[in-house]
């Protein structure tokens, strides 16, 4: 991998991904993107992860999307290399994704953190979706997830004035999880890997999936959803030793089984 750093036991049962391009701000180019993806699969078929965090450094999570390589496409250009094809196959990481943030989370950066389930950020963090000061629009997913996250009125601001916010204007909008000071964000991103990485794998991936499929669909739907999931965790072994540890008020040993 030339510009990303995996550490696949960076804690227990916990991967970590470092985007690395520090000279570009970590700015996400078709190759970055594949690396990306082609790990995050890899990392979902490795039964000793359960959690992945990913991280840029203390700087930049990443500052956008790589213009250069996009400043003399045509249409058809864009559409025969079909970059958001990569996209969408991170958006189908089943294990628990937690960003990391510090420093610029813009454009493409600001999509890719929110294509993760939770969001840590420093207090040097900074979000936005620029891409209308040159001349485009968000294409990974930025007026659709932002606008979950934060609402219409907020995400059309954002998106059609190109406008910065700070990482504590991000967690009063719902944005991020938790704003801490630099130094502590991969602490405390770490801490929170841990405590869901204590849970059953089977459970967590199920709830990550009915979580996300609220967004998808209407309420009855969902509900139908989430009870076929909620019934399928009491054939795994996880289910059995989770509520025998309850009742023997002990702390349960789950195997991801």
């Amino acid at each position: 991998m030339e510009f990303i750093k995996v550490n696949e036991a960076y804690a227990k049962h916990i991967a970590l991904i470092e985007l690395n391009r520090p000279k570009e701000l970590n700015a996400l180019n078709l190759q970055l993107m594949g690396e990306l993806r082609d790990t995050l699969k890899a990392l979902d078929d490795n039964d000793e992860v359960r959690v992945i965090i990913l991280t840029g450094n203390k700087k930049a999570f990443a500052a956008g999307a790589d213009i250069k390589q996009m400043a003399n496409k045509t249409a058809i250009d864009m559409l025969k290399i079909d970059q958001f094809s990569t996209w969408d196959q991170i958006r189908k990481t089943k294990k628990p994704l937690i960003a990391a943030v510090s420093g610029f989370a813009l454009g493409g950066g600001c999509e890719l953190a929110m294509t993760c389930d939770m969001i840590i950020a420093s207090e040097s963090a900074k979000f936005g979706q620029p891409e209308i000061k040159i001349g485009v629009m968000p294409g990974a997913g930025g007026t659709q997830r932002l606008t979950k996250a934060i609402g219409k009125a907020k995400a059309m601001e954002l998106v059609l004035t190109g406008r910065f916010i700070s990482s504590e204007e991000a967690m009063s909008y719902g944005l991020v999880n938790k704003v801490v000071p630099v130094e502590m964000y991969m602490h405390e991103a770490t801490s929170l890997a841990k405590e869901i990485a204590n849970m059953s794998p089977i459970a967590a991936q199920l709830a990550k999936e009915s979580v996300n499929r609220s967004f998808e669909t209407h309420l009855d739907e969902g509900l139908t959803f989430e009870r076929k999931n909620f019934y399928l965790t009491f054939s795994s072994e996880d289910q059995t030793e989770g509520m025998q540890a309850f009742v023997e008020k002990r702390k349960p040993e789950y195997k991801g089984k």
